[in-house]
């Protein structure tokens, strides 16, 4: 098989695509699933979580075809379907923008999520530690991913992959577990929030877009299927389909239990994030906390991946410069601090804006 594009290490296993997938897919996000339950009800909000699940599958056995769909040619990036499917010159402007604003923005999203996880965890496990800023622990999780960063392909984040995906189903099962063994509040109710018709309207959207955005990790998709091998007698699209198969059914042992427990147990008062439903026991917490930090390491390094890859690319082939060590350390450093340091300013702009708000409102 020939690659449209320098093509990477070619020896991952199926299940390699399994761990790569969840990582992707599953994130703390899972956490809000009883939320957006509550401003969709029972009925529909099943269906739509169970619709959302379908569809995604579908479209992700699309991505699957689509790889292959030359004989004798793998797109191992969306930059080289785009270029297939729209043309050399039109295919790059179409393809790059949506790609890289999910796959950057994922990043910045899991930046935030990491530091508040790891500032949690740290409060609860050293009540007696100095406290520091939020935005600092912001800047310690960019720091870890200087070092994660060099690792040179997907296949080397295999076992950060693997650690990922054990964290996000092992929190989503104490999400689950907790609503469980808690019960249903006093007088829960499942009836719809007392509010006006527009605001309802857009409640109800932004639950709709909670659930959609819980199924995420097609961006990467082509990426995890170029590292497994291919050959006319096996196809890559045949392990990759038993991994995508492996991750879903992963995918659903995390999500519907979560949805539909923690709903059950709090109702339409559900917090946006089950996990603060509870107080008690402290180490339950803790723990949840840290497994949500371990999981959005991994997610971080597998959106991160091929941007890396994509500036590599060009640095090379237009600007000449040689592939090796070097490169990798300017480019994916570059990356993590620039990533760092923007989330660091919105936080402060953030603050900003809020302190000149409260003293308009005085």
């Amino acid at each position: 098989m020939v690659s449209a594009s320098s093509s990477p290490p070619r020896n991952a296993k199926w299940w390699y695509s399994t761990f790569h997938t969840v990582t992707a897919m599953i994130g703390a996000g899972v956490l809000s699933l009883p939320y957006a339950m509550a401003y969709l009800g029972w009925v529909p909000g099943t269906l739509f979580l169970l619709i959302s699940w379908c569809l995604t599958l579908n479209s992700m056995w699309q991505m699957i075809q689509l790889h292959e769909c030359v004989p004798g040619t793998r797109f191992d990036r969306y930059i080289d379907l785009g270029k297939h499917a729209f043309g050399p010159k039109l295919g790059p402007w179409i393809v790059l923008p949506q790609q890289l604003i999910v796959q950057v923005g994922c990043d910045i999203v899991y930046m935030v999520t990491g530091g508040k996880c790891l500032k949690k965890f740290m409060e609860i496990a050293c009540t007696n530690c100095t406290q520091i800023k939020q935005s600092y622990w912001i800047l310690i999780f960019g720091g870890i991913h200087f070092f994660l960063s060099q690792l040179p392909n997907f296949n080397s984040v295999t076992g950060v992959s693997v650690a990922a995906a054990v964290m996000s189903l092992s929190y989503s099962t104490i999400a689950w577990v907790a609503c469980l063994a808690r019960g249903r509040v006093e007088n829960v109710s499942y009836a719809y929030k007392k509010t006006t018709s527009t605001d309802l309207m857009f409640k109800i959207f932004n639950a709709i877009g909670q659930i959609s955005f819980a199924f995420a990790s097609h961006a990467v998709a082509l990426e995890i299927q170029a590292i497994i091998p291919s050959t006319h007698e096996k196809p890559s699209k045949i392990p990759m389909w038993k991994g995508i198969i492996g991750a879903y059914i992963i995918n659903a042992i995390c999500y519907f239990p979560v949805a539909l427990v923690g709903y059950w147990a709090f109702g339409r008062d559900v917090e946006d994030n089950v996990l603060m439903e509870f107080e008690r026991p402290s180490w339950l917490i803790a723990s949840a906390n840290l497994m949500v930090f371990i999981h959005v390491v991994g997610s971080y390094q597998v959106y991160a991946m091929p941007i890396f890859d994509l500036i590599e690319k060009v640095m090379v082939k237009r600007f000449k410069f040689p592939l090796g060590v070097a490169l990798r350390l300017v480019v994916r450093s570059t990356y993590v601090d620039d990533s760092s340091i923007s989330e660091y300013l919105m936080q402060l702009l953030t603050r900003n804006s809020n302190s000149r708000l409260m003293v308009k409102l005085e």
